[in-house]
């Protein structure tokens, strides 16, 4: 069995980059990010990439994930095709203060890390109790020991 391909412009490209012994092009790891419920849910695609070349760390409210590519030839193979990118790739994510990265989690299965960013439960949407005094518009609101609620006068 032969593998043949045509396509001059990616060959001369990939001439180029090893004349000037550039690796790869950079490319990005390609993400989705959505929220569902109390929580923010951010997948990454790295197909072919064991366990242990993806890092995740978190620090204050930045984390980084990390992913090394290596080929999967060895020294001596005659390569044919050589297109898949490899090296390191970086990428970085700003949460915001109402998540709580502590508790952040990771998983990777099938080529795709998966993580969960849980909201910060004290920053959570709540209403607020109101009571009511009649004529007490003019005195200064106390606070009862009750959370949410204040009362007048």
């Amino acid at each position: 069995m032969a593998l043949m391909r045509f396509d001059t412009l990616r060959d001369v490209d990939r001439a180029v980059e090893q004349a000037l012994g550039v690796n790869r092009r950079t490319y990005a790891v390609p993400l989705e990010a959505y929220r569902r419920g109390g929580q923010y849910i951010v997948i990454a695609d790295v197909p072919g990439v064991d366990i242990r070349d993806v890092d995740v760390r978190v620090e204050r409210n930045i984390v980084t994930i990390t992913v090394q590519r290596r080929p999967k030839f060895a020294e001596g193979d005659h390569v044919l095709i050589d297109e898949r990118p490899r090296g390191e790739f970086v990428r970085q994510l700003f949460l915001g203060d109402s998540l709580d990265s502590s508790r952040l989690v990771a998983h990777l299965g099938s080529g795709v890390l998966t993580l969960l960013v849980p909201v910060d439960e004290s920053s959570e949407s709540r209403q607020v109790n109101i009571s009511s005094s009649e004529g007490a518009d003019d005195r200064p609101i106390t606070p009862t020991g009750h959370e949410g609620g204040a009362t007048h006068g």
